[in-house]
């Protein structure tokens, strides 16, 4: 598994949001790229796929920009990763499980199988709100 910029960034402008969005109110491509050093122009190519997810909604004109259509409590980790185009899977060999006759036998794709379920419940339990209150340890149930 790799989070490209693309992946990071998204992740650190969903933060930014959130931060400067508290009142839920909507904030701008301009403010959060000046805070996050990050291209205006990359940021609505992400913004438009969280958009796309149903993670974000945007409001037009003055006064615009993007702002949560769900609770933060409601957004993980998992589906910002994803609707930046991020692939949450470790690539377990050269082969693909419905092309491989070693598939039931091979002890390397099991231990494979299992780190992807482990990376995958650790980020579908990591919420923006958990992110934000400082709670990203996931090993106590919350």
């Amino acid at each position: 598994m790799k989070i490209t910029t693309r992946g990071r960034y998204a992740l650190r402008a969903t933060l930014a949001l959130a931060q400067l969005g508290k009142d839920g109110g909507p904030v701008s491509v301009s403010t959060l790229s000046e805070r996050e050093h990050i291209s205006p122009i990359f940021l609505e190519q992400i913004f438009f796929k969280l958009r796309r997810a149903g993670i974000v909604e945007s409001v037009r004109g003055p006064g615009g920009g993007f702002f949560f259509d769900k609770p933060l409590t409601e957004i993980t980790l998992k589906s910002i990763l994803k609707a930046s185009g991020e692939t949450m899977e470790t690539p377990p060999c050269d082969k693909h499980a419905e092309n491989c006759d070693r598939i039931a036998t091979c002890l390397s794709h099991k231990v494979w199988s299992r780190v992807n379920k482990m990376v995958d419940d650790y980020f579908i339990n990591i919420t923006l709100a958990k992110i934000l209150e400082g709670n990203v340890d996931t090993t106590q149930n919350g």
